[in-house]
């Protein structure tokens, strides 16, 4: 069964992938524009473009522990998970630069004063070299150096789901959930003497 799967992934192409991801957008933003976002459908439409940013990132930080530890291989869709993920972040800023905030002034003062701003900026700084470097010409001229900077994706996750779970108002299940896959799929990444070493004091506290 799961080398029938991987054998159609393969076959899959990935412009099927970029296509079905970049849908959403429009569709969002035409509800958005004809009332079916509700009666604050800017920040809706900044919630649901941020949401499925997270999604997406957290999509494609699962593809090594999946191949790993599941034997599902999804490598050739990594890159476009990831550059649906940026353009995704893209548009949510977009739409609280744009639409939300607007005032250049108070967009400066906000990243500055709001901690939830400050995180969700950040991860998109980090992010935004992984996003320009992500072409074939760009892995051939940094070498190895490429795999070290994509490395910081681990951290835009960790700082993508920290906003989510500061921005909301009470505790709401929903980011804790996305902040613990985030978490979870990055110890899965680790070598297992080093996850167990990782786990060992928490067991013990158990």
């Amino acid at each position: 069964m799961r080398d029938r799967l991987n054998h159609s992934l393969r076959r899959l192409p990935t412009w099927v992938i970029y296509l079905l991801g970049a849908l959403p957008a429009p569709w969002l933003f035409y509800q958005g524009l004809t009332g079916g976002l509700g009666v604050e459908p800017i920040k809706a439409l900044e919630h649901e473009y941020g949401k499925l940013a997270l999604q997406l990132l957290v999509l494609g930080l699962a593809v090594t522990p999946f191949r790993k530890h599941v034997g599902l291989n999804l490598l050739k869709f990594r890159r476009a998970l990831g550059l649906l993920c940026f353009f995704y972040v893209s548009c949510h800023l977009a739409v609280w630069l744009v639409l939300d905030v607007q005032l250049p002034g108070q967009i400066w003062a906000d990243i500055v004063k709001r901690p939830y701003i400050t995180i969700g900026m950040a991860g998109f700084v980090l992010l935004l070299p992984l996003a320009l470097t992500s072409n074939n010409r760009s892995i051939r001229r940094l070498g190895r150096s490429w795999r070290k900077l994509h490395r910081a994706v681990y951290a835009a996750g960790l700082l993508g789901a920290l906003h989510y779970v500061i921005l909301v108002k009470g505790f709401q299940f929903e980011p804790v959930i996305y902040l613990a896959l985030t978490v979870g799929l990055l110890l899965l990444r680790l070598p297992f003497d080093r996850l167990s070493a990782f786990l060992r004091p928490l067991r013990q506290r158990a």
